[in-house]
This record gives C-alpha cells, structure tokens and sequence, in this order.
C-alpha cells in the first residue's frame, strides 16, 4: 500500500503541498470521455480527465490545479497529467483514427513553448501525429487576456495541433476567441445542452451557434447530454461531435472504451436509411481536389499549382484526413513573383510552413441539406467553396456553381414530383415535410391526412371526367383555406390529400377543417344528378364487386398532432400513427379526428 493511501487525505493536503507532483504520481489517474460523431456513433476522440485528487485531500481537479499553480508546481504537475494521457492514448487499438482532447489551463499559457516543446518529445516517441491532439481552452477564464496567448495559438497551429474551445457560452470573450483565431471546436456548455428538448431558446440559440461556427469552419461539441431526447435534439440541430453520460461516463479502463456506440446507431437508422434529395444531388456536384497536407513541404505546393494551372486553391488536410481550410494562390503570389522568393519561404530563419498560409473556409456535413449549404455559402464573404465531410473527414468540395446546379436541379425534381391534376407536391415533399417538422419541435404541428369517403362507387357511376372534377374542387378548397407560406399543401394521390399546419391551436384549425368538410360535401352535390341528391344516396359496387348503395361523397380529415417540444426521429413512427387515425375519421360521424402523439389509442 502506498504512503498516500494510509495518510489522512486532509493531512496529506496541509502538510505536503510542496510535495503535491510526487504524489501526485502515485494517485491521479487519466479518464478518458468518448466523443462521438453524432450522425454515426462511432467514437471520433476522448477527452483526457483528472481522477484520484481526493485521495490528496482535493474535492475536484480544479482544487489540486490550483494549489499546485500556488505552490509553483503546475507546469510539472500538467506535464505529467499530460505525458500519462498520452501513454493511454497510444495505447487504444485505433489511436491513429481518434483525437485527445486535453484541458489547458490559462495560467500555463506564459510557459506555452515548454509546454509544446516536451509534449512534441512524448508525441514523436509515440508515434503520434500533433492533428491527434486538440487544446481546450476553458472559457470559464480570459485567455485573451494573456499577453503569450497569441503567440502560443500561433505555435500550436503551426505544429499542427487542433484547438477547442471549450464551456462555450458561459465564459469570457469566446465570440472574440471565434472571430480571432482559428479554432477547430466549440464545446457547447451543459447549460445550452441541459433539458434542450423542452426549451425553444435553448434550441434557437443552438441552431445559431452551430450555424456560426459552420460558416466560419469550425465543428461543434455538445458536452454533458444526459439523455436521449437531448441527444437526438442535438443531432438535428446541426451538432457534429456529442459527450455527456448518455453517450458514455468517463473511465480510467481502456478496456471499457468502445468503437462506437450501438445506441446511438440504432437511434440514427431512421436518419441514415433514407438518403435526402438534397444529399444526392450534392453528392453528384462534389469535386473531389487534390489535397495539402499541412506538414508537407512547401515545395510540394508550388508542383501542385504547377500541374493544375486553372486550379486557383485546394483544400488543406492535416494527418488524420481533417480539412484544416484551403490554401489560396493568392497567399504565395508574393513569393512566386519575387525574386529569390521560393528561397526565402526555405530559409530557416525566416521559415514559412503551409499551416502559416492556411486560410479557413466553411465547413459541412454531407448530409445537410441544400437551402443550409446555401446560406452558409452567403454568409461567408469571399469564400471560395464549402468543405464537405463525411465521419468528419474531407469528402470534397462544393463551389457556388455547383450550389446553384443543386438548387436549380433540386426544383425541377420538385416540380416533376408534382401532381399533374392539382400542382399540389407529390410523396417524397410529403415525407421529407414530415421528417423536418418532426424534428424541428419550437411550436406545435398538425399532419392532417385529408380523404374522400364513397368517391369509388361515384368515380364509377360518373367517370373519370367528374371524378377528376371533384378533385381539383378539393384542391381549390384547400388552398383557399390554407394559404400562407408556412402552411404545407401535397397531394398523395387519387383521393388523398395531406395538409401540414404549424402553431396553430386545435381549436384554430377545428374551425378551418369544419368549413372544409362542409364546403367539399356542398359543392360537390352538384356533380350528381337530381334524383341521386333527393335519395342522398347512389347504387354500385363494393370492392368485392357486390352490388350495395353508398352515401354520397364527403371528405374524412384525421389530425395528427405533435405538441411543442416532441422531437420525433422515426418518421415511420408518425406514418404508422396517421395511418391509424385516418381509419377512425372514416369511422366518425362528423368526418375529423384529432389525435395526440404519444397518447394511448
């Protein structure tokens, strides 16, 4: 048993804190948090966390971080924190494809360089590339504030860490951080994450973070989901990489840490199974650019524009296959036209390396969807192409050309998806209305399922002619009715129809559907002959082919409503549900059922 086990914790910490690195050796502990790839679940890094400070007496790492800074000691005392981290790290099976995040504590940005310095020894006898490890910068302090700590954001970068901002919203000056410098990650607080699924501010502020930091090339991490709704609230508002207790807890076993993350995956398949539109019209503009990497030589660079004369930049990788952003002819003009210019960019003194020239450039998911990319495009002013990747790593880039082929193709699949009888967008807007409305939970929304009753043995009686009549009639109705932009209008086919509303009350559109019902059974009372309107009633077939009389035609309406707050991800689920309640509006007297999803039948 070692000495610090069987010495009073509170002793220990009053007695030996000009001693706290050498025991410190002998109880803290690495933990290792996955982060996650949100669409995937597979583990993309893990952030590296201090456990065993309460055997010294500390109630939180915060507490022994700050003794040791009292003391003198935090640089040996994070040196060694950090060299065991790596250790474990080099040590997990797939440690070439992740990325350890460690903290760094602002009080050690004055001694930046020998921090970097000792952690390059440990990294090139591991084997490790610097693009595997990422610096989190706690916003819960004022880094900028440091006179070094732009030149240490400088080093970092040109040894081709990656950088993180972490407790994103709640700290000091991060939106100055984010405009300043390049930075890779934002860690979103808990505070943003905590209960997000039933907090419309919550959930604004997100979508516009995430929008932010996209546009300016920069991913986003949500920290502390401890649940499945937050998760999957997360996931559609844009989140890239996730961590909290639901994806999984912190460990000190390298044999607990997993690959990936099965139920996640399975909460994801709905998602992954059903490729967009969007998704496969982007996937066919995608150029896929020979790359840089940033720790090539820079004479590579030069071949590279040699060989592609019309190209004006490409993107820039770092080891792990990561864009980092493009790399501008523009930046090395200076050089190319000047004499000895080439030379200069060599010279060790003067040493330019190609992370010195990197310009970022947003970057996005393959699977976001055509109107995002566009808006991402136009809010970054003078940028060349958005970056697309797929699990994160670069999958090619998009111009503004190939946006508006996307766009332009995108309608005209929209258009060809049309009914021919009533304009009316067919089932694939339907379903992909659906799905984003599931998803986007700021206010209340209504799937009404709209279909004829008797319109077989009328269409049968009367023709086709007639039959087409009463569906344009109902077509006509509905955007009288329905008119605003956000309303959403499709046709199924036949006699069906589908209406989305959204932030309306039930009681708002109980009236507007009561006056659609009634309008439809008036006006096509005029579609059949005197003597079948006196008898209220027509002679045809069933669909057994028996002959029966049928009441004449009406139109059943069942609602599905989904209260603010649901976030739905199995559109399947919803279907089902539409399903079901359009049965109990045929069976109804007044032709509309309302039903509440989530609630028992």
């Amino acid at each position: 048993m070692s000495l610090a086990a069987t010495v009073e914790p509170a002793l220990v910490r009053r007695y030996a804190s000009d001693q706290i690195v050498t025991l410190a050796k002998l109880v803290i502990e690495n933990a290792f948090q996955p982060i996650v790839e949100a669409g995937t679940g597979v583990a993309f890094g893990y952030e590296s966390l201090m456990r065993g400070q309460e055997r010294l007496g500390f109630n939180s790492p915060v507490e022994i971080l700050d003794e040791a800074h009292k003391n003198d000691q935090l640089l040996q005392l994070e040196q060694m924190v950090a060299s065991r981290a790596l250790a474990k790290f080099a040590a997990l099976p797939n440690f070439a494809n992740a990325t350890l995040f460690l903290n760094l504590d602002v009080r050690l940005i004055p001694h930046g360089e020998r921090l970097v310095e000792s952690l390059l020894q440990h990294l090139k006898l591991a084997n490790i590339p610097p693009s595997s490890i990422c610096f989190e910068f706690s916003e819960r302090f004022d880094n900028t504030s440091v006179p070094e700590f732009a030149s240490l954001v400088s080093l970092l970068r040109k040894c081709g860490f990656k950088l993180a901002i972490d407790d994103f919203g709640v700290g000091h000056g991060e939106m100055k951080l984010l405009c300043d410098h390049p930075v890779d990650y934002l860690k979103i607080d808990r505070f943003f994450i905590a209960d997000i699924d039933s907090n419309p501010r919550k959930r604004h502020l997100l979508k516009n973070i995430v929008h932010i930091a996209h546009v300016l090339g920069t991913r986003v991490i949500a920290e502390g989901i401890e649940t499945e709704a937050e998760f999957i609230a997360c996931r559609e508002y844009g989140v890239d990489l996730v961590q909290g207790w639901f994806i999984s807890r912190p460990t000190t076993h390298l044999s607990e840490l997993q690959p990936s993350f099965p139920h996640l995956q399975d909460l994801g398949k709905t998602k992954r199974n059903t490729q967009s539109l969007d998704e496969i019209l982007i996937r066919k503009q995608i150029e896929r650019l020979p790359t840089v990497y940033e720790n090539d030589a820079i004479d590579s660079v030069f071949e590279l524009f040699r060989r592609n004369p019309h190209q004006a930049y490409f993107p820039v990788l770092n080891a792990n296959g990561e864009p980092r952003g493009i790399l501008h002819e523009r930046h090395l003009k200076e050089y190319i036209y000047q004499p000895f210019g080439r030379d200069l960019l060599k010279n060790k003194v003067y040493e330019r390396t190609i992370s010195h020239f990197v310009e970022m450039a947003p970057i996005v998911g393959l699977d976001s969807d055509a109107e995002q990319l566009m808006a991402i495009f136009a809010n970054m002013e003078g940028s060349n192409c958005l970056l697309l990747t797929e699990n994160m790593r670069y999958a090619g880039v998009v111009s503004a050309a190939s946006l508006i082929k996307v766009m332009n193709e995108k309608k005209l699949k929209t258009a060809q998806d049309q009914n021919p009888l009533t304009g009316l967008p067919g089932n694939h807007a339907i379903r992909d209305f659906m799905r984003e409305s599931s998803r986007d939970d700021d206010e209340t929304r209504h799937f009404c399922y709209c279909d004829f009753d008797n319109f077989k043995p009328f269409n049968d009686a009367y023709g086709f002619h007639l039959g087409d009549h009463a569906i344009s009639l109902f077509a006509a109705l509905m955007r009288r009715y329905f008119f605003a932009e956000r309303h959403f209008l499709g046709h199924v086919g036949g006699d069906d129809f589908f209406i989305g509303v959204r932030g309306w009350t039930k009681e708002e559109l109980t009236e507007i559907l009561d006056r659609l019902i009634s309008d439809f059974h008036d006006d096509v009372l005029d579609f059949y002959s005197t003597a079948d309107r006196a008898a209220g009633r027509i002679r045809g077939h069933d669909r057994a082919g028996v002959d029966a009389f049928f009441p004449l035609m009406r139109c059943s309406i069942g609602v599905l409503e989904l209260p603010e707050g649901l976030v739905i991800d199995d559109i399947n689920r919803v279907s089902a549900a539409i399903a079901h309640i359009k049965a109990k509006a045929k069976e109804s007297d007044e032709g509309l059922v309302f039903h509440l999803l989530g609630e028992a039948n």
